[in-house]
């Protein structure tokens, strides 16, 4: 029986072999397909990214070779009247304008959206977080321009109530929003850090005596310090980048002030401003755009490195 059953076991075999080869065949085909899928995905980020930069540098060298234009003056000076005559670029009062309105945001979105994620993540039960995280995630879905007639409208109006003489349009306002719509982004990252720590370090802290409050503030925050801090940086990178929320609530003065109460104008702000197609193209007005821009990308750029640094100095591997 069993001399019989070998050759048909290996006809079987020879039958089936031109479809395993098929199979084979079409599996690679799809593999190699996939893998050209995605690697002209991720060259063609990097061409977009690449071709930005050069544009911007290529604009930009013709505002910096016009006579009017002094570098030092443009990184040190205090008056930005660039439509104004005679002109003035001292780029000071737009980058301190969007300094302080994402400071005042982080203030708000930092403490809020680690508290919301050390929740998430270690005290509420399995259904409450899976309602509240994708409740949470549509603040990021809100349109920013809402965001900003909410600033103006809403939170402006308690804020003059609360400070007397406070102007409508004020920095306070805008960065105060500005943090409330950058909450999802640090409180879904940090969640999702902070819930990839091994559940191990937390039964060794249980195991030592400490409870669920000390675990979570001196073993998971610590563990997932990294993916907490890479967090923060996309949270001041969506910050520094707003446009409309401070260009609606925050003013369209250009000012240099640390005062969170004043109106100012951001980069962001100016750029929406100038680009609105009054302004001749080719003119030095019109470069100034583009300069601006290249500044707003040097200060993005300086706080994605800072990130990478700091994810690669805290980096923990489970």
């Amino acid at each position: 029986m069993s001399t019989e059953a070998t050759p048909r076991k290996f006809a079987r075999l020879r039958q089936r072999k031109p479809a395993n080869s098929w199979d084979r065949a079409l599996r690679e085909v799809r593999e190699q397909t996939a893998f050209v899928v995605l690697a002209a995905a991720a060259v063609s980020s990097v061409l977009i990214t690449a071709i930005i930069v050069l544009v911007l540098l290529y604009e930009s060298s013709s505002f910096f070779s016009a006579k009017e234009i002094n570098l030092w003056q443009f990184l040190t000076g205090t008056q930005w009247a660039p439509l104004f005559n005679p002109p003035r670029y001292g780029i000071l009062p737009l980058v301190s304008a969007t300094i302080m309105t994402t400071v005042i945001a982080l203030s708000v979105a930092m403490p809020i959206g680690t508290v919301v994620a050390l929740y998430l993540s270690e005290f509420a039960p399995f259904a409450l977080r899976e309602s509240i995280k994708p409740t949470l995630e549509l603040l990021s879905a809100v349109p920013t321009v809402v965001y900003g007639y909410f600033a103006l409208t809403f939170v402006s109006p308690i804020l003059q109530w609360l400070i007397p003489g406070l102007p409508r349009a004020n920095m306070l306002s805008a960065g105060i929003v500005m943090g409330i719509m950058i909450i999802p982004y640090i409180s879904s990252l940090s969640e999702d850090a902070m819930r990839a720590v091994p559940m191990l370090l937390r039964e060794g802290s249980y195991a030592l005596g400490a409870n669920k409050l000390l675990t979570a503030w001196r073993v998971v925050v610590p563990s997932a310090l990294s993916g907490i801090g890479a967090a923060y940086i996309l949270g001041i990178s969506r910050a520094i980048g707003e446009t409309m929320i401070v260009a609606v609530a925050a003013g369209m003065q250009p000012r240099f002030t640390f005062n969170p109460a004043a109106q100012a104008q951001t980069i962001t702000a100016f750029i929406v401003a100038t680009s609105q197609g009054e302004t001749p193209h080719g003119t030095v007005g019109y470069q100034s755009i583009f300069a601006a821009g290249l500044v707003l990308f040097a200060m993005t750029l300086a706080f994605n490195v800072l990130g990478y640094w700091l994810r690669r100095r805290y980096h923990q591997a489970y």
